[in-house]
């Protein structure tokens, strides 16, 4: 049996302003932009520069019951990881775009990481593993 996670539902406010986020401050690439009139919403499909695995889904509040859980899908944890392969490169990349820190860049035993926060208030990771992590050996 082979099965993965396709896609990652990320509650936004609105479509344009989470892609000009994504993509301009992130670098991550717009995979989909499909308006569907049916449902009057977008599927909006964004992923990491460089990746080929999961992807996510920016999904418009629709209802006032699912606005109050923009920003704040995990209930204050760190919601998302974002793994790369030259963390300093990417860490002052974003830090001059205006990405806002929560937790400085510190060593741990799997690797470098640091806590930011997106556009909402999301808080993800970014990381790079050490080569002898069991999730770096599974990407080569």
């Amino acid at each position: 049996m082979i099965q993965s996670i396709v896609h990652i539902a990320l509650v936004v406010k609105d479509y344009d302003e989470a892609i000009e986020f994504y993509t301009k401050k992130l670098h991550f690439t717009l995979v989909e932009d499909i308006y569907q009139p049916e449902q009057d919403k977008r599927w909006v499909v964004i992923s990491p520069p460089g990746s080929i695995g999961t992807t996510i889904l920016l999904a418009r509040a629709s209802k006032p019951e699912q606005e109050q859980f923009v920003g704040n899908q995990t209930g204050g944890r760190v919601f998302l990881f974002l793994n790369t392969d030259d963390f300093w490169r990417d860490y002052n990349e974003m830090v001059s775009r205006g990405i806002e820190f929560v937790r400085d860049p510190q060593e741990q035993s799997y690797g470098i990481v640091a806590v930011f926060k997106d556009l909402y208030g999301n808080q993800w990771d970014l990381l790079q593993m050490n080569e002898d992590h069991p999730i770096s050996k599974r990407m080569k």
